[in-house]
């Protein structure tokens, strides 16, 4: 008779607490960064080979799911993670910033790859060279195009900067200067 084997579940760790007979105290902020940072719904914008690699990492041998980024979102008013992926020329400038500023706060930005980051070798007049001129990025992912390897890196950095943001500093002076230098409101 062959033997059931039972997979093992592995629970997510609670955040730091106060732990009694049946109770469990922490502040919102840790519950908060716990909730988003395993519910991220990322915006691929991808207009180049950055975005096959991407199509990659989401397929079953890497299985972005796992992380809890498993619902994409093409509506910027449903999406937290704006992953930007290929090379930008100057007239989509406009339409990426305009896709960053319809998605609701609090959101994160990812650039993939070198062309998204720094222009990459198209050090040309037409080429954005690095999407940090026109939005804030928070995780740059190196490459030309990055491995799915280097993907899921990305995201568990983003992961560890949602769970580690406080609820309030989207509020505070110094990121509101931050979306000034940007001439976001």
């Amino acid at each position: 008779m062959a033997e059931i084997i039972t997979p093992k579940i592995n629970i997510t760790e609670k955040p730091p607490g106060h732990e009694g007979h049946g109770f469990f105290a922490t502040s919102l902020d840790k519950v908060v960064g716990m909730a988003r940072k395993n519910s991220l719904w990322p915006l691929p914008f991808a207009t180049s080979c950055c975005g096959i690699e991407f199509m990659a990492t989401m397929g079953s041998h890497y299985d972005l799911g796992r992380f809890g980024s498993e619902r994409l979102s093409f509506s910027p008013r449903q999406a937290d993670l704006l992953m930007v992926m290929g090379t930008i020329a100057k007239k989509m400038g406009p339409i990426l910033r305009q896709v960053y500023e319809q998605m609701a706060e609090p959101r994160w930005v990812l650039s993939m790859g070198a062309c998204a980051s720094s222009g990459g070798i198209f050090d040309t007049y037409s080429v954005l060279q690095g999407i940090d001129r026109i939005i804030p990025v928070d995780v740059y992912i190196p490459g030309c195009p990055p491995r799915p390897e280097q993907v899921i890196d990305g995201i568990l950095k983003i992961q560890e900067l949602v769970q580690s943001e406080a609820i309030r500093r989207r509020d505070t002076p110094e990121y509101k200067a931050m979306l000034a230098k940007y001439g976001i409101e």
